[in-house]
């Protein structure tokens, strides 16, 4: 499939996890793609690397400026760079909420504040924003990471709001619990990293985490002409983890 033939795409996180997952993909499919990233090393050949903290935005309006200048102008902008945070509303700093504030959500309005003036010539313009399920299910010790993400899903409402009638479609995704690395590095500092694992797959209803290939191609999918219809619109791709109330065992057959 080549519905992103002629296309091009920014993938903020590129370099890692679901924003590497996304960046293959799109380049597969037809995509000119460009993973911004604080350390955009080691990708694969045709994605360009552009390094760029979503903290600054010198930095980020000089990368998007880069890629538009390299590839001729901007279709796809995937808003997926994040930080997590953990720990109940007693434990966070005020320099840790703003700096994971700072990333996850004000990181996204630099991104588009100077990806919005590009993408306005695009005749197939598309925001996704990576969002999480942690923005309406109430997950313990999430409490920071978890108001951000419910800052994202506003944020992307709003901005559908704003640019549809501009032809730009601005959607998200909210991942459950994936197999990232910043997962990986949580899983790694309990006291039993292999039982911890063990306890948070079990806690998901198909048994096993999310992977980054399944969120990269629920964000593929509102990201090309295939879901021109979807405006404004959240995808879960959690394992039915908030949808699903499950009864403890094997379940009953009717």
């Amino acid at each position: 499939m080549n519905d992103f033939e002629g296309r091009v795409a920014i993938v903020t996180g590129g370099a890692s996890g679901i924003g590497l997952a996304t960046a293959r993909l799109l380049s597969s499919r037809g995509a000119r793609v460009a993973a911004l990233d604080l350390k955009p090393e080691g990708l694969p050949d045709g994605i360009l690397g552009v390094q760029a903290d979503v903290t600054d935005d010198l930095q980020v309006k000089s990368a998007v400026e880069a890629v538009v200048d390299r590839f001729g102008g901007l279709d796809v902008v995937v808003n997926n760079a994040g930080i997590g945070a953990i720990g109940d509303v007693t434990v966070n700093s005020d320099d840790e909420w703003l700096r994971v504030l700072d990333v996850n959500v004000v990181g996204m309005v630099r991104v588009a504040r100077h990806a919005v003036p590009h993408l306005r010539r695009s005749t197939a313009a598309s925001i996704v924003n990576t969002c999480s399920i942690v923005a309406w299910a109430g997950v313990q010790q999430r409490v920071l990471y978890s108001a951000s993400k419910g800052a994202v899903y506003a944020l992307t409402l709003a901005m559908a709001a704003d640019h549809v009638r501009e032809g730009i479609r601005v959607n998200c995704v909210a991942p459950g619990s994936a197999d990232t690395p910043w997962i990986g590095r949580s899983l790694e500092q309990a006291p039993d990293p292999a039982a911890a694992r063990a306890a948070l797959e079990a806690f998901q209803p198909t048994g096993r985490l999310v992977t980054a290939d399944e969120v990269a191609s629920a964000i593929t999918y509102l990201a090309s002409p295939l879901s021109s219809a979807s405006v404004g619109t959240v995808l879960a791709v959690d394992n039915g983890m908030h949808g699903l109330r499950l009864r403890p065992g094997p379940g009953l057959s009717s």
